[in-house]
């Protein structure tokens, strides 16, 4: 009873329309660079790319995948550091490179046979609008572009690389009834 109190104040704030949206999400798809990152590229002397990742955003993929979720990156960047992220972090699929984003999210609907609607995605900058607009759950960074945020259904408390994609998947998961039962049975067992 105590954890279902703690996560309904944590998502106090979010009204019933996204907690609507959130419950018929079957699959999460995020963009990298500025979203998973602050959007921050760092190279070396020898042109080697890092970028630093929030692990609290990677340990609920997890937990999203065991319950049926599927989790997805289309990002405009092509970096070997990312596909390395997106495979340490067993994505469904990785798409990067892509120019038009708007076209491979149709392929992707076309291919994974799902509705727009069943689709959340995270996004912040220009290259996102053409999902964004479309998907039955958008949202975006707290620092995304300002013309970027009204195409959002939900603006995340926390800029990008701080725990946006986190604070999604424990939403959809706490608005599928999944997020209190994980938290009980790791409580109570110690394993999930």
């Amino acid at each position: 009873m105590e954890t279902e109190k703690i996560i309904a104040a944590y998502f106090s704030e979010v009204s019933a329309e996204i907690f609507n949206r959130a419950s018929k999400i079957k699959l999460l798809i995020t963009d990298i660079d500025g979203v998973m990152t602050d959007g921050g590229i760092i190279y070396d002397n020898d042109e080697i790319e890092y970028k630093k990742y929030q692990v609290k955003d990677g340990l609920i993929v997890h937990h999203l995948r065991r319950n049926k979720l599927m989790v997805g990156a289309i990002t405009g960047r092509e970096s070997r550091v990312v596909v390395n992220r997106c495979e340490e972090l067993k994505f469904d699929f990785h798409y990067h490179g892509v120019k038009n984003k708007g076209k491979k999210f149709q392929e992707v609907l076309e291919t994974l046979e799902l509705e727009a609607e069943e689709v959340a995605y995270i996004g912040d900058d220009l290259i996102d609008l053409p999902i964004l607009s479309r998907v039955g759950l958008a949202v975006c960074p707290s620092d995304a572009l300002e013309y970027v945020k009204p195409i959002c259904h939900y603006v995340s408390r926390f800029p990008g690389g701080n725990g946006v994609f986190r604070e999604v998947g424990d939403l959809i998961l706490h608005a599928q009834g999944f997020l209190v039962p994980i938290i009980e049975k790791l409580t109570e067992k110690g394993d999930e």
